[in-house]
């Protein structure tokens, strides 16, 4: 069993090499686990100091967006003939420990998408990262019938049939929600699953911007309303 760990970074070069310190060195039922940061055109450092620490680093010549390198991740990893590929924010907002419980349905059989929900279980969660979750949540809903606790958490887990069968084009936030959009039409099992948050100064400001919420659903919604 392979499994891919996809970290999509800009100008991350503060916090990139302990984030990918605090991912696990290996993962029960997982034979061949490997690490890929994908660079999205930053100007930092952050590009030679994830190939120092070891990982596997592509990059983007332009910032193209966070859905873009999620994109060229999922794409690397099914060339690298991967079962899991696991996405996950390197601005040192999630746990790596959290990782062997996002792939568990997947081992399982139980599940072709897991994500990582906040809010899942009761955490300290600022108040305007609820209101903005629970808006995209709503919003998702609305449009289009599919139902998240955390719609726009960037802690997930895709099988190898969602990793061929999803296919989503949006470049930047909104393309969130489009995952879940193209695993209903896909008929995939969707399984949310507690993950813990780690709010800091830093992280805070990087990410989906609370300003930013509705032209990202306007984009989401004409892009399906075409």
């Amino acid at each position: 069993m392979k499994a891919i760990i996809v970290l999509p970074a800009l100008n991350e070069s503060k916090v990139i090499l302990k984030v990918l310190e605090g991912l696990p060195k290996r993962l029960t039922g997982v034979s061949d686990l490997q690490i890929l940061v994908v660079d999205d055109g930053s100007t930092d450092n952050t590009y030679n100091i994830a190939k120092s620490f070891g990982a596997n680093v592509l990059k983007h010549t332009l910032n193209r967006g966070l859905g873009a390198a999620i994109k060229t991740g999922l794409t690397w990893a099914k060339g690298q003939k991967a079962d899991i590929a696991v996405t996950f924010d390197s601005d040192g907002q999630h746990y790596g420990q959290d990782i062997p419980k996002l792939i568990g349905p997947i081992l399982k059989r139980q599940a072709d998408l897991v994500i990582g929900s906040r809010f899942a279980e009761r955490q300290d969660i600022p108040l305007d990262r609820r209101v903005l979750n629970s808006f995209a949540n709503l919003a998702t809903f609305l449009a289009f019938g599919v139902q998240s606790s955390d719609s726009q958490s960037g802690l997930r887990a895709f099988s190898k049939k969602a990793m061929e069968l999803v296919d989503f084009q949006a470049d930047r936030m909104e393309f969130s929600s489009e995952i879940l959009v193209e695993a209903k039409r896909n008929n995939l099992k969707v399984v949310e699953v507690p993950s813990r948050a780690i709010y800091t100064e830093y992280s805070r400001t990087k990410g989906q911007k609370n300003l930013n919420a509705i032209p990202v659903f306007v984009r989401l919604l004409i892009k399906f309303l075409r």
